[in-house]
Formats: C-alpha cells, sequence, structure tokens
C-alpha cells in the first residue's frame, strides 16, 4: 500500500473561489495565477479545471507558460517577469503569450525585435509595470515616459498598466491607498487600463479593481488579509488543500522522557505519543515549533519534539479515544485552517502550499 501521505484537492471549492472573486468585481477581468506549480496545488491540473471559466492565467516566467501551451491551455497567459532574455520575445510571439515589460532592457529587446517584424507579422502582447513603492521590479514613472514613446503605437492597443501592493494583506496600510493614486494617475495620463488588484484587494478594496485583477492565494482559499489588518474580506472562500498523512507509530511514555532529534521537548505527564508519516521532506516545515497543531479525531492536538525529515510526533494523550496505527492526521485544510498553521510557524500561508514536495500524492476530488 502506498503511503498515505496526500494533499486532497477540491475543485469545486477552487471553482467556487474563482466564482466568488468575479462576484466581488463584477466589472473587472480576473486572472487565476498558477505560478510556483499553482501555489502547490498542481498548476496544469488547476489550469485544466478553470479552463472554462477564467478569464486569463498568470505565471511567473515563461517555461510555466510554455507548460500550459504545451497542456493545450488556449487562454490569455501573462508571464509576470517578462523576458528574461530577447530570446523569450521570439518565444512569447510563438506561443501566444503576454509579457510583463519591467525593465529598460526589456524595452530595448522589445524594440529591437519590433524592428525585424514586416508589417503583417505578428506582434507579442505587452504589459507596463510601473514601481510604485514596492521597489522590486517596474519602471520609475520616467522611465515608463521613455518606454512609451519607444514602442510602436501599436503596443499601446492592447497594453495594460501594471503595480504590485507593497503592504497588500493590510489593506488599511496609508501605502496602499497612496500607490494606487500614484498608478492611476499614470493611467490617466496615458489613457491605459490598469491591474493593481491582488487577491487582497480583490476581496476587499473595490477601489483597486481594474480592468484585470490577479487572483493568486485567494483562489487556493487561504486568507489573503492578515489577521491585523482592520479592513475585512468581502468574499467567503473555501481551502482547496486538504494535506493529511497517518499514524505509523504509537507509544507511550513517562515524565521526563524526551521526544525527537536534540531532545528538544520532554513529557510532564504519562503521555500517549503518535508519529505521523510526514517531515519536512514533503514540505512540513522543519522550523514548526511543539505546540503546532493538527487536527485528529475532531480537535487539535499539538506537534512536539522537532520536525524530522519523515515523520512528527504529536502528543495525542487528551484524545476522548486512544487513535490506531493508520488513522488519518490533518496537517492543514478543511478542517485547519493552512493560515492558523502559518501562524504558528511564524511563516505565511503562501510559503506553506508551495513548498508541498513532489513525493506527496495529490488527489483531484469533483462532487
Amino acid at each position: 500500500m502506498p503511503r498515505q501521505t496526500i494533499a486532497h484537492i477540491d475543485i469545486n471549492a477552487l471553482l467556487h473561489n474563482y466564482h466568488q472573486a468575479k462576484n466581488a468585481a463584477p466589472q473587472s477581468q480576473t486572472m487565476a495565477v498558477i505560478k510556483a506549480d499553482g501555489y502547490g496545488h498542481g498548476m496544469l491540473k488547476i489550469a485544466q479545471c478553470l479552463a472554462d471559466v477564467a478569464d486569463g492565467f498568470a505565471v511567473a516566467f515563461i517555461d510555466e507558460a510554455i507548460a500550459c501551451r504545451d497542456a493545450g491551455l488556449t487562454q490569455p497567459i501573462l508571464v509576470l517577469e517578462g523576458a528574461h532574455s530577447p530570446e523569450d520575445i521570439v518565444l512569447a510571439v510563438d506561443y501566444d503569450l503576454w509579457l510583463v515589460m519591467h525593465q529598460p532592457e526589456q524595452i530595448d529587446w522589445l524594440v529591437e525585435f519590433d524592428a525585424t517584424l514586416s508589417v503583417d507579422e505578428t506582434k507579442p502582447t505587452v504589459w507596463f509595470k510601473c514601481d510604485t513603492g514596492l521597489h522590486r521590479l517596474g519602471l520609475s514613472p520616467n522611465e515608463l515616459e521613455t518606454a512609451l514613446r519607444r514602442v510602436p503605437s501599436e503596443y499601446l492597443d492592447n497594453a495594460v498598466l501594471m503595480g504590485h501592493f507593497a503592504c497588500a494583506d493590510d489593506l488599511s496600510n496609508p501605502m496602499n491607498a497612496h500607490q494606487l493614486t500614484q498608478l492611476n494617475d499614470l493611467a490617466n495620463r496615458y489613457q491605459l487600463p490598469i491591474s493593481m488588484a491582488n487577491s487582497p484587494a480583490i476581496v476587499a478594496d473595490t477601489n483597486s479593481h481594474g480592468q484585470w485583477n490577479r487572483l493568486g492565494i485567494a483562489l487556493y482559499g487561504a486568507e489573503p488579509l492578515n489577521s491585523s489588518s482592520a479592513v475585512q474580506s468581502n468574499v467567503a472562500l473555501k481551502p482547496v488543500m486538504t494535506l493529511t498523512a497517518a499514524i505509523i507509530g504509537l507509544r507511550q511514555i513517562q515524565p521526563g522522557d524526551a521526544v525527537g532529534y536534540g531532545q528538544t521537548w520532554q513529557a510532564q505527564r504519562p503521555t500517549m505519543i503518535a508519529t505521523v508519516a510526514i517531515g519536512y521532506g514533503d514540505g512540513y516545515p522543519r522550523h514548526a515549533p511543539s505546540g503546532t497543531p493538527v487536527f485528529l479525531q475532531g480537535q487539535t492536538v499539538p506537534l512536539v519534539g522537532r520536525v524530522s525529515m519523515d515523520m512528527i510526533t504529536v502528543d495525542v494523550t487528551d484524545l476522548s479515544q486512544v487513535p490506531n496505527i493508520g488513522d488519518v492526521v490533518e496537517l492543514w485544510g478543511a478542517n485547519l485552517s493552512v493560515t492558523t498553521v502559518a501562524e504558528h510557524v511564524n511563516t505565511i500561508n503562501y510559503e506553506l502550499v508551495t513548498r508541498i514536495s513532489p513525493r506527496v500524492t495529490k488527489t483531484y476530488h469533483q462532487r
């Protein structure tokens, strides 16, 4: 029997979340972001399940986009990092991909490529990304003005002006309004539509909705807003991934006995320890501290001791019934929010779902 360490992917929840986002922004087109293997959910399978409903898809780099085209997807695909080399512009035309332009060098490559085209040859669709304060990627206002002057006017027919919030998970942060104002001012100056809204903004900030919105973590049902945010979501999301693993060992230990590498956790009472077949080799975070919750028999029980490559140990003493070998433990998902686990681990839900390793079996369910 194969190891029962499984990421269960709920397609009904996926479709529900996409439709919720669409309903929250009915005047916008909504791009499903499927980079990083669909946030750990399986990029191609997620894209295929959304193919009949999604307005388009977004990926990080061109390799992901080509894989989607090779799998038969025909919807618009936006490459968020744009061209990494002049050759990528040729690939974008060959595979009908949309490229984000965020560096002056990319503008150089585009202008040089365009100079090689005859009148009737296909030009790539491009978006222009502005640096409105994140200071990671994006053209400055002066660089944007230069770029729009340099590229042939045909490129502006389908162009979109794009920005990225620096403090998206806390929409009460004044930086968000500052960035949105900057982008809208530039869009009005150049008469271009915008794409600024990501998951937090889609679900909680209608002012940021543009011609295109980019739906990332919320598509997968994870909470996009910081728990301390003063702004609340208008959208009811459902978790798409439920990560489970089976108990493979049970043992009673005594007060003073320690569990796991480094002997970092010590029993203070007679304790029943369950060993569960998942570890950092599967993507479960090694730095998860003792006390991180898992879900078993309708309640949460604490992780104890260090996470191993293939196993974790859990204190099941307080369960009403002693569990059995083979019983299924939920690490996060339908009953235990991945955001709750992330808060215990001092990370974000994005990291937990995207780090699921290939040795975890993914199963897809649709009712």
